[in-house]
């Protein structure tokens, strides 16, 4: 009997280590193992997908232009505004001041030149693309001068609502021609790629439901490689953040570098909350810095009661965006409320105690109105706003984004009037390789289009350090 046991021992030893092994080989390397958003496929165009034929992958110049007629319409339809009095002392509180709102709309119907605004927004290269069954625009802009052994980096950048390409408009000659701009000595030189999302601007409203930001990741990838890169960098916040973020995730191999100037983490749980009710007391335990602690707290204030305060667009536009996008659409007068009072208190949270929502301080009524321009002309509004629907239908923390770490080298610029922080501590849970991060020393959610130079330096900061790993 003992010398049968022995054998029977001889034999399960050796297969029972073979399969502990085997298991603990298969979980090591499953850690190092990078999981990636499906790429899939799509069809976004009006009626069936053709069952027959190649999509037309030309790329077309494009000119933006405007008439007469639509000239014509805009000044009847602001003529004709009707205004509700503001409460006395309201400033923005309830939200765009209406006594202001008529200067801005005097403004935009005696001294805005839309003629003039159409000249610049053509003094860069435009194109459209057919890409899944719609038509998507994008500017596409090469450095005139490129110094001798110096690689021109491929820089995709993507805006977020309630702006446009438009919002690049600055910060693209620093990006493009850095020495010209007392930059750097030209070590780091883009092209850059800025495309519209599908249903904002020019680029083609989707026809089917469903669009959400994995989509337009996957068409940007298709466009990237249409225009004949492999690899690239990508930039974003708003929306642009979640859709780059999602490329890095759909396709690691082609991304170089991703910067953002927002970060979504949707991962909570105890060790969130743990973090959370720490760190105002003992942030070093928890990995917060004093600027965390000092961007963070109040928490419930800071995170809870601005945060509702600031996104109650977002509960309509994920709900019902038709029913409001109806009047927006119809009203020039309405649409440029509703966009401009965005860029109030989401440049700064304390322009709501100013009459004037401290708009001019910051921004020119021409680049304000040339963005709203945008929308208004294409019709794009309601398209823009059921974005949101289409992307918080379901769970967000059930999405395959949200289960999916990101591996390629990150850059992070903190802006301190950002509607909220992301301490490095909780983006490196989702973010893995975090490269830069930066506490960006004055800006808000439209960091281009409000410190075009501030974030172009920080962009070039973080190329830097990726292209010497």
């Amino acid at each position: 009997r003992s010398f049968e046991y022995s054998q029977k021992n001889a034999v399960l030893v050796p297969v029972a280590t073979l399969g502990v092994g085997g298991m603990l080989v298969y979980w090591l390397r499953s850690r190092h193992t990078i999981k990636t958003i499906e790429m899939g496929d799509g069809w976004w165009g009006s009626g069936e997908r053709p069952l027959k034929g190649k999509e037309d992958e030309s790329i077309h110049p494009f000119k933006i232009e405007t008439s007469d007629k639509e000239i014509e319409d805009l000044h009847r339809r602001l003529e004709q505004a009707r205004y509700a009095p503001p409460l006395e002392g309201a400033a923005f509180h309830y939200g765009f001041n209406s006594s202001y709102l008529q200067k801005v709309v005097a403004y935009w119907r005696n001294q805005f030149d839309w003629r003039k605004q159409v000249e610049v927004l053509n003094k860069y290269p435009h194109f459209q693309t057919t890409i899944e069954g719609i038509d998507i625009h994008f500017i596409h802009v090469k450095p005139s001068y490129v110094p001798h052994g110096r690689a021109v980096q491929p820089l995709l950048m993507v805006h977020g609502w309630p702006g446009s390409f438009y919002e690049f408009y600055k910060i693209i000659p620093l990006l493009t021609e850095p020495a010209g701009h007392s930059l750097n000595e030209g070590d780091v030189v883009f092209e850059i790629i800025c495309p519209s999302i599908p249903g904002y601007g020019f680029s083609e409203a989707p026809h089917q439901k469903g669009f959400d930001t994995i989509a337009t990741a996957r068409i940007f990838h298709k466009l990237m490689n249409r225009l004949g890169f492999k690899e690239y960098y990508l930039q974003g916040g708003d929306w642009g953040s979640h859709i780059t973020t999602s490329m890095a995730q759909m396709l690691p191999q082609s991304v170089k570098g991703l910067h953002l100037n927002l970060v979504f983490v949707s991962r909570q749980g105890l060790r969130r909350m743990i973090s959370v009710m720490l760190g105002a007391y003992v942030p070093w335990l928890v990995g917060l810095t004093r600027e965390d602690v000092r961007r963070t707290y109040p928490f419930i204030q800071k995170n809870i009661y601005e945060l509702l305060r600031e996104s109650g667009y977002l509960h309509i536009q994920a709900t019902k965006p038709d029913t409001a996008g109806c009047g927006l659409n119809d009203s020039p007068v309405g649409l440029a409320a509703y966009i401009l009072e965005k860029f109030s208190t989401w440049t700064d949270k304390s322009f709501l105690h100013k009459d004037d929502g401290g708009l001019e301080s910051k921004y020119s009524l021409d680049d304000l109105l040339t963005n709203v321009m945008i929308y208004w002309v294409t019709s794009s509004i309601v398209s823009s706003m059921r974005f949101y629907k289409e992307n918080f239908s379901k769970d967000p923390g059930l999405t395959a984004s949200a289960r999916v770490g990101v591996y390629v080298p990150t850059g992070i610029a903190a802006f301190p009037q950002e509607l909220v922080h992301t301490p490095r501590a909780w983006a490196k849970e989702t973010f893995k390789n975090i490269i830069t991060y930066s506490y960006m020393p004055r800006g808000g959610h439209f960091a281009a289009f409000e410190e075009p130079k501030l974030l172009a330096q920080d962009i070039m900061h973080f190329v830097r350090k990726v292209e010497q790993l």
